[in-house]
């Protein structure tokens, strides 16, 4: 065996943070736009990407004489002294087929009724921001430190549900006639609910059987499991479209029954990303049936964006929300009014 000097290794990395973002700009009114002036131009409202401020510029008349025949539109940078490496698409939105038009037209092209990039006098603008920082290089290190794996907590937790022996559960749970056996102590340790059914004052010890009432099965089984593992189950993920949605509005209702309050913001984030003519009314109702704000607020937003509201007030969504949340119609039409005023 050789008594030289081993060789030392050394690793380091390099990696690139990215952020993304799309800003919508309505332009209402555009006609009155016209004739502003050859390089005049109208700015939207800024939008922050990538720890950026940004705006879109509309040059309805052009941005020199060379074009004073075309509409132009630009991404500009807001942040003072700031330097930025981005990618990004522009372009005018068709409103039914959210179909991209580029950002350099000729002005007879836009406003021929036809070509329907212009309702009721009003024009929408998308930008889709893709911001890039710069490469980050970690430290180097020698590839003979130990180094240490990441936490396995949640994963040994999920064992501990899903294992077929019975290790230390002391409850079952009936949920239309499906059987869930877990532990009193992981339930009472994540939610205020379960604490206080199982251990509240004059509560008999030993082992509990709880009938569960209005709950699907597959619900209750995705709230132990983000109980015990703080995510939510990857075979949820198999749903799609309307399936999706529903599902996340029965685990809605499930975290505030139980008083889940992560849970309930991971459903609310879902739902609001998956908001549309067909569900916001009925996804509006149950934001505001279980005190979701953050939720209701994107609804109420989305409302208010709409060209045409007609479609939605046809939904059983609509007619359920005005029989069963008169209320937060009146909320409704005083923020969407607010809203399009200003």
């Amino acid at each position: 065996m050789g008594t030289g000097s081993k060789k030392k290794k050394t690793v380091s990395w390099c990696t690139t943070e990215v952020s993304e973002g799309t800003h919508a700009f309505k332009i209402v009114g555009y006609s009155l736009n016209k004739g502003i002036g050859v390089g005049t131009f109208i700015r939207s409202g800024t939008f922050a990407v990538g720890g950026h401020d940004w705006a879109i510029r509309l040059y309805p008349d052009g941005v020199t004489e060379d074009s004073m025949d075309y509409v132009s539109v630009y991404l500009e940078l807001m942040t003072e002294n700031a330097k930025a490496m981005a990618f990004y698409t522009l372009g005018l939105v068709d409103p039914p087929f959210r179909a991209k038009i580029p950002l350099f037209i000729p002005r007879s092209d836009l406003e021929m009724e036809e070509s329907g990039y212009i309702v009721n006098d009003r024009l929408t603008v998308e930008c889709e921001v893709t911001v890039t920082k710069g490469p980050q290089v970690s430290r180097t290190i020698g590839c003979s430190e130990i180094g240490v794996p990441p936490s396995e907590l949640s994963e040994h937790f999920g064992k501990l549900l899903e294992e077929e022996e019975d290790v230390g559960r002391d409850v079952v749970f009936s949920v239309e006639g499906e059987s869930f056996a877990a532990h009193k102590l992981v339930l009472a340790a994540r939610s205020p609910v379960f604490k206080a059914e199982f251990y509240g004052e004059m509560i008999e010890r030993g082992t509990f059987s709880i009938d569960i009432k209005d709950m699907q099965p597959s619900v209750f089984r995705a709230l132990l499991h983000f109980i015990y593992t703080d995510v939510l189950p990857a075979d949820i993920g198999d749903l799609e479209g309307d399936d999706y949605v529903e599902f996340i509005r029965h685990l809605l209702v499930a975290a505030d029954r139980y008083a889940m309050d992560r849970l309930k913001l991971m459903c609310q984030s879902i739902l609001g990303k998956y908001v549309d003519v067909k569900n916001v009314a009925t996804t509006l109702a149950l934001a505001d049936q279980h005190n979701c704000d953050k939720l209701k607020d994107v609804c109420i937003q989305y409302i208010s964006s709409l060209d045409e509201v007609d479609a939605m007030f046809r939904t059983k969504g609509y007619a359920n929300l005005k029989r069963s949340c008169p209320s937060v119609l009146a909320d409704l039409f005083e923020k969407t009014s607010k809203f399009r005023a200003s």
